[in-house]
């Protein structure tokens, strides 16, 4: 009788350590940054005299250096939020634009996966469905890291591309559109309790790449929550109850977030109402043609410089988002 509670406390105990140890991580960060600043008003005052080129260059770099820690700390901080220091669990979906808006979606997968790349995240992919002709038609993937959640949130909503079409003969321009979907990976404290009875299990024969393996097993597993009529599913994994593991955290997230956006504080008090997750409104463009400009259209966020973007560049994006949200 006493495990439940035994094994409760255990789990409490996993997250105060956690908890503790972010917080010694930035205090530690906290004091690089204050000796660097000491160390940088040293430096001011023995070149104050001095024309030494080398050393006052050496210098500037330093202050550049420290004002881009102190920037970078400052974002950290407004990531205060309860599922904000968690994994993320995103999706991306073609939109409308047809096989454009496909090649949108994979453009958008590499230009997140080099984002991650960029912050030390680890990237896995949980499911994917490819394009009829090129591209992607959807495909879930998990961010692995510190405030991976914190940040990829400002992502969440419609991409808009406008481009001369690669697929278009005529070489006419095309607007193509891609949703973000973001949602926490939920820890095991943070976890909520969802009733057999509530949802329906489907397994079927996993597609794509993966080897002979995956075509011919049915380890795919398609998990349908009956009250909400929310669909997840995995493919990604060996086993069938692998994948019934990481389909139905990516089914405890997305409910997590319907309670929020209810005012729920049972899952039991969601109903049918609330089946239809919509996209939300367009955040951001991203113009190849006829001038090169990126747009967030929620802070003014402008960069003309499409390429850099591309490679993961949307750190400017993520941040001013972050900032504008705890105003």
């Amino acid at each position: 009788m006493q495990q439940p509670d035994f094994w409760n406390d255990v789990n409490k105990a996993q997250e105060i350590t956690q908890k503790s140890k972010i917080m010694k991580a930035k205090l530690e960060r906290l004091n690089t940054i204050f000796h660097g600043l000491e160390d940088a008003e040293v430096m001011l005052e023995l070149l104050a005299d001095s024309e030494d080129e080398q050393e006052t260059q050496e210098l500037l770099q330093s202050i550049a250096e420290l004002n881009f820690e102190i920037e970078s700390f400052r974002i950290e901080t407004l990531l205060s939020g309860e599922y904000d220091a968690d994994n993320a669990i995103c999706t991306l979906h073609a939109g409308a634009g047809g096989t454009d808006a496909q090649d949108w979606t994979e453009m958008m997968l590499r230009m997140y996966t080099r984002w991650c790349d960029k912050k030390g995240f680890k990237v896995e992919t949980v499911d994917y469905l490819a394009g009829d002709e090129a591209g992607i038609k959807t495909v879930t993937f998990k961010v692995i890291g510190e405030y991976a959640y914190g940040y990829l949130k400002a992502e969440k909503g419609i991409h808009r591309l406008v481009r001369i079409s690669p697929f278009n003969a005529n070489g006419k321009r095309q607007t193509s559109f891609a949703s973000f979907e973001v949602l926490p990976e939920l820890t095991e404290s943070q976890d909520i309790e969802i009733r057999p009875e509530d949802i329906r299990v489907d397994t079927f024969r996993a597609g794509g790449a993966g080897g002979q393996y995956v075509n011919k097993t049915e380890s795919a597993i398609r998990i349908t929550h009956l009250a909400t009529g929310i669909v997840v599913q995995c493919q990604n994994e060996r086993s069938q109850h692998a994948n019934k593991e990481e389909a139905m955290r990516m089914l405890k997230a997305k409910l997590i977030e319907l309670m929020e956006r209810a005012h729920k504080e049972k899952v039991e008090d969601l109903t049918g109402d609330l089946k239809d997750i919509g996209w939300g409104s367009q955040i951001r463009s991203y113009v190849f043609q006829p001038y090169t400009m990126v747009k967030d259209h929620r802070t003014g966020a402008e960069n003309g410089n499409v390429t850099a973007v591309m490679d993961g560049d949307i750190d400017l994006f993520i941040n001013e988002y972050l900032k504008e949200s705890s105003k």
